[in-house]
């Protein structure tokens, strides 16, 4: 039991906000995050990539199972975190893209051609989404 790590968050809430729009769009991300990624991050196994390190610990992004079209429009969903080795602390951060599952958090979200659009900028992510396809069929 010594050797577990223990979870800490920056902002709870916020998190958790984030972490229930990531459940109800993308069921695979999330169901990966809470059955294999944080009982690996709590049994020590330091999951993703390492971005930075600081005085307190080391910066990492772990990179969740997204949809190619999804990453594309919105960029890749990522667990952002802190590890403190000295005290076996794991600071969750955020989730990312914070943008869209802060959006899809608060209302619900349409989607175009399989993929979760913006209410605030509905034309540009549309334009995306036509844009990718057509380069994809020619």
């Amino acid at each position: 039991m010594a050797d577990k790590y223990i979870f800490e968050y920056t902002n709870e809430n916020e998190f958790n906000k984030l972490e229930s729009a990531l459940k109800k769009y993308n069921m695979l991300a999330y169901k990966k995050l809470c059955f294999e990624y944080y009982p690996a991050l709590k049994q020590g196994s330091l999951l993703g990539d390492l971005i930075g390190e600081d005085e307190e610990g080391s910066l990492y992004e772990l990179k969740l199972p997204t949809d190619a079209m999804f990453s594309k429009v919105h960029g890749d969903a990522k667990l952002h975190y802190k590890v403190l080795n000295d005290r076996k602390v794991i600071v969750i951060d955020r989730l990312s893209p914070e943008k869209i599952l802060s959006e899809g958090h608060q209302s619900e979200l349409v989607t175009y051609k399989g993929v979760m659009v913006s209410k605030e900028e509905k034309e540009k992510d549309m334009f995306k989404i036509n844009l990718l396809n057509m380069i994809s069929k020619g």
